[in-house]
């Protein structure tokens, strides 16, 4: 099944890194980027046919996977002479097709530019590319399949620390509550779609309010409820503390150590 990455935005949250130029799926956890981190995620359920989608910063992305050096992060032997050995590899079963989307195109337009290279898949993967869980995919597909919707989308609960307050007319609050504790969901970023998302995208559409908002009022959208590891990078701040978990040993994304 096709994996489709939405790399090709500015991530200006990510401003004031001292890689500011770099797009945010190429910023670091460990020794590989973000998007290394959730190509692999995907290859470890077997779907190893990604079409990137590019935009600011694609030469960046280009020239990491034309360069890519998997002794990176994969044991080797140099040999006699100097022939280097992989004892293990990260990519050579993987098929990377690199689309120019436009500098300026929203996530809906830039899904619609790359639909020839979709053409005859009933189903295809999508996803951010800068958000690492350990979501079982297949198990997702496999629910959303027997759904028949037209669409599905990873919810999460909601990821922020603060504090939503009750107040009267007079100023008084009358109740806090933690907003991680509000009986609500977050769109995760993890999605498995169908032909059917074509039809509802306008030209410089959104993929979530227009394609998947149709699918919710027709109720054809299917939501899987996922409470495990779930955690975005968009901001240098959630970048960081992910790397430091990886530094740590804490490294629940990575499915294929597990």
């Amino acid at each position: 099944m096709k994996v489709v990455l939405f790399c090709g935005g500015y991530g200006m949250r990510m401003r004031g890194a001292a890689d500011d130029a770099v797009p945010k799926p190429m910023q670091m956890v460990g020794p590989r980027p973000l998007i290394w981190h959730v190509m692999r995620y995907y290859a470890h359920f077997g779907h190893t046919d990604f079409v990137l989608c590019l935009g600011y910063g694609a030469s960046f992305i280009k020239d990491y996977f034309l360069n890519y050096q998997e002794t990176a992060s994969n044991d080797f032997v140099i040999a006699k002479g100097g022939q280097v050995e992989l004892l293990s590899t990260d990519m050579s079963e993987w098929t990377i097709t690199f689309v120019d989307t436009g500098l300026e195109s929203p996530i809906g337009e830039r899904l619609r530019r790359v639909r020839p290279y979709l053409d005859g898949e009933e189903y295809f993967l999508a996803n951010y590319a800068d958000v690492l869980s350990d979501a079982p995919m297949n198990k997702i597909i496999e629910k959303f399949s027997a759904s028949g919707a037209g669409a599905s989308m990873l919810i999460v609960p909601p990821q922020s620390s603060f504090h939503c307050v009750d107040v009267d007319d007079s100023g008084s609050v009358t109740s806090i509550t933690a907003v991680s504790k509000l009986p609500i969901w977050e769109n995760g970023g993890y999605f498995v779609l169908t032909q059917e998302v074509f039809d509802l995208l306008p030209e410089n559409g959104d993929l979530v309010e227009d394609a998947c908002g149709a699918l919710a009022e027709q109720g054809r959208l299917f939501g899987y409820k996922h409470g495990g590891f779930w955690k975005p990078a968009d901001t240098f701040k959630e970048r960081a503390e992910l790397d430091a978990a990886y530094s740590r040993g804490n490294r629940p994304w990575m499915v294929w150590e597990h």
